[in-house]
């Protein structure tokens, strides 16, 4: 989205002239050498011929010249002055229409400047709209940390124009994402992927987007369309995927996004994400797939602690003989011992009781 560029506006004599004959012929000539002595650039003129003339308190003569001043002061750069003295023409009510339309609508944009986006909106009402006014109110209630206000605008913004830029595309995707409307933001997305194919960027943003939406087949199949594309991804952006679906209170889905892509080579199948993915099964309370993957985790790497994990996920099943033969492994291969000693003491609580509950019922 551009930056809105606010030129400074020299009052119109044709906008002054309306008022010729209602004011005095003085006061006029101060108008008209001063709009001149603007537009030259020559400052300091235009400042001493509208102060060199005098005028009434309240009177339109003091409202033209109070405007004057402030298109001149706007000029040369000072927004906040500016500010003052055009609100303070606007508010007497002397001002035509004409004048009034072009006042609110450079006051909206001197208000833009100084992000004083409140008063940008105040403005703009009643102002005719165009693709200016419009662009203005969307960056307004976006700087006031309204998105919700800004989208329907932006949506409007862009409806029905031939091309739309890049910095637009980026602002409806990231909009859409914000409100968590992630079908619209996936749609936008592809608009911009049609435009950088080549950039890792853009897929990984696609794919996140599906994976928000807590649709995991598509963002995977997005990241493996980019993969046989010969796009190469990091270790780092696709483990910033699964942790975002991790972090989402989603463990199961990025379990399945995890395991997708080691079937499909997208992850190298090390230790470490093996063990990755058996943290994740075990997040998402698939106890038997963790117990198996951490059972071929501990084979291979003989550590203790993964037999340990073995040991208290078969326990967490109610698998007594196969927890307590783990806890055997996990000791063997130098566990904590305390750990291992009171997971051994409560599973065979667990396993004498079972037994004694199983020999009762089959007493009646």
């Amino acid at each position: 989205m551009r930056r809105l560029l606010l030129a400074a506006c020299v009052c119109a004599l044709s906008t002054q002239a309306v008022s010729a004959q209602s004011i005095a012929p003085q006061v006029f000539r101060a108008l008209q050498t001063a709009q001149a002595a603007q537009q030259a650039g020559q400052y300091a003129e235009a400042e001493q011929a509208l102060r060199a003339v005098q005028v009434k308190p309240n009177s339109l003569e003091q409202v033209l010249i109070w405007r004057s001043q402030g298109y001149l002061v706007w000029a040369q750069g000072h927004n906040k002055h500016a500010i003052d003295l055009l609100a303070k023409a606007l508010k007497s009510g002397q001002l035509t229409t004409e004048q009034v339309a072009e006042d609110r609508l450079n006051l909206a944009k001197l208000s833009f400047a100084i992000k004083n986006y409140q008063q940008v909106l105040h403005y703009l009402q009643d102002i005719a709209q165009t693709d200016e006014t419009l662009e203005m109110r969307i960056q307004a209630w976006q700087g006031l940390g309204r998105l919700d206000k800004a989208l329907p605008l932006a949506e409007q913004y862009v409806k029905g124009k031939r091309t739309i830029s890049d910095s637009w595309l980026q602002f409806m995707v990231g909009a859409n994402a914000e409100l968590k409307r992630y079908p619209q933001a996936e749609q936008w997305q592809k608009q911009v992927l049609q435009r950088s194919p080549d950039q890792l960027t853009a897929w990984k943003q696609l794919a996140v987007l599906q994976q928000l939406a807590g649709q995991h087949s598509k963002a995977l199949a997005t990241l493996r369309t980019a993969y046989s594309k010969g796009i190469n991804f990091k270790q780092a952006d696709l483990d910033r995927l699964i942790a975002l679906a991790s972090a989402s209170d989603q463990p199961w889905q990025a379990a399945r996004l995890l395991a997708g892509m080691l079937q499909h080579g997208l992850l190298s199948a090390s230790p470490a994400t093996q063990e990755r993915l058996a943290q994740l099964h075990w997040q998402a309370r698939d106890y038997p797939r963790a117990a198996q993957q951490y059972t071929q985790l501990a084979k291979q790497t003989g550590k203790g602690q993964h037999w340990l994990n073995v040991a208290q996920l078969e326990i967490q099943q109610g698998r007594w003989d196969a927890g307590l033969q783990a806890l055997s492994a996990a000791e063997k291969a130098g566990a904590n011992q305390q750990q291992v000693q009171a997971w051994r003491d409560w599973a065979q609580s667990r396993l004498v009781l079972e037994k004694k509950n199983s020999t009762q019922l089959a007493k009646k």
